[in-house]
């Protein structure tokens, strides 16, 4: 028998249609791969390149629990530069992957019976790792009228004396929203007046269409009580590297780097030092793959919005589009099921994100403007057929 906590914990939901839509591609079935948030980009030649020289140089072994020192330096440099925010070596913490970060930043801070604020629709691993700890995961509606924004007057409703913390995620995944300046000034005078943690998932720094990416951190009374969590999977389409990182109060990333030593030990040397590439060498690569996703983005959002049925704002960041499938008097599961098995598009289901998401798919645009075309053909045909 397993242990009870593991009835408490969720999955990954991209992951899973993810193998069905290779079953079906196994015997044979034609498939539009629009389910997996992974950029279809290769690395940058650079990065790669910087990464073969470490490991044809020894950077094979061991490292510290939070990371090369001369790479946390690096890192520190560029959070410093690019948010503008006074942070140095001892504030970073280097982990395989991302979300390592939000597990061990709620494991150090957050008790059972806690409560902690998310975004709903969302990145599923936050409430999954919520519940796991035996906290309480309190969900905040994010809706189509307000842009998927935050509704201030509803976070304030939620925040009690048992919040521990409040996750935000701009530009957010699966809805692309991203949160205003006036959002995060609001956002920061609620978490400094009850005193409660921010985890500012900023994975999507770098992708954002309009305007330029504002960080909660810079905000009076906030770089004491933030967490920002950033990698390189997105921005510099290193998935498969393994790479992320965590900005945090120093006391806490010594927390977070004993918990790395008893999960993990360390990340890879030669991985973290291809990181630092991506951040100091040349951004060209990156800079033309969000040019390209913005192309995509309106091929996507402008083929849906003509489709009966389905209406779809036009995200601000990230990679992904949420249109409103309402018209097609489906639930959103069935839509997805209804899509993969009989016209070879892999969408996911608005609620793989949270039961807010209901009425809603997510289409991820990090496939090729041919491919896209393609499935804008085939959910139009659905469409057709559900509506007769």
């Amino acid at each position: 028998m397993l242990a009870d906590r593991m009835s408490r914990l969720g999955t990954e939901t991209a992951f899973v249609v993810l193998a069905r839509a290779k079953a079906l591609e196994a015997k044979g079935k034609d498939i539009v791969h629009l389910e997996i948030g992974e950029p279809d980009f290769d690395t940058p030649a650079n990065i790669i390149a910087k990464g073969v020289e470490a490991m044809q140089g020894g950077e094979t072994h061991y490292g510290p629990a939070a990371g090369k020192p001369e790479v946390r330096k690096v890192y520190a440099e560029h959070i410093a530069s690019d948010r503008g925010i006074d942070v140095g070596p001892e504030n970073i913490v280097i982990t395989p992957g991302g979300k390592p970060i939000m597990y061990f930043v709620m494991t150090a801070l957050v008790n059972a019976g806690d409560e902690v604020i998310y975004p709903n629709p969302g990145f599923p691993i936050y409430e999954s790792v919520i519940n796991f700890l035996g906290a309480k995961a309190v969900a905040l509606p994010l809706t189509e009228d307000k842009d998927f924004s935050f509704d201030i007057a509803e976070l304030e409703k939620r925040v009690s004396d048992k919040t521990r913390m409040l996750i935000i995620n701009s530009p957010h995944n699966p809805t692309g929203g991203v949160l205003s300046g006036a959002d995060l000034d609001a956002i920061a005078k609620l978490a400094v007046e009850h005193d409660f943690w921010v985890l500012s998932d900023e994975i999507y720094s770098k992708i954002i269409y309009e305007g330029k990416h504002e960080s909660i951190s810079t905000r009076p009374g906030m770089l004491e009580r933030t967490i920002i969590l950033e990698g390189h999977s997105k921005t510099y389409a290193m998935t498969g590297w393994r790479l992320g990182y965590g900005v945090m109060p120093a006391e806490l990333a010594e927390a977070v780097a004993k918990l790395q030593t008893n999960c993990n030990s360390c990340t890879a040397s030669f991985t973290q030092i291809a990181g630092a590439e991506a951040l100091t060498g040349p951004q060209d690569a990156a800079e033309a793959m969000v040019a390209e996703f913005k192309v995509r983005r309106d091929l996507l959002v402008e083929g849906l919005n003509a489709i009966p049925g389905i209406t779809c704002k036009r995200p601000r960041g990230a990679f992904y589009v949420f249109p409103n499938i309402e018209g097609l008097d489906r639930k959103s599961s069935e839509i997805e099921t209804l899509l993969l098995d009989e016209y070879g598009v892999a969408a996911l289901s608005g609620t793989a994100f949270g039961a807010h998401g209901e009425g809603y798919l997510r289409f991820s645009y990090a496939n090729s403007q041919e491919q896209i075309r393609k499935a804008l053909e085939r959910v139009g045909r659905m469409a057709k057929d559900l509506l007769g």
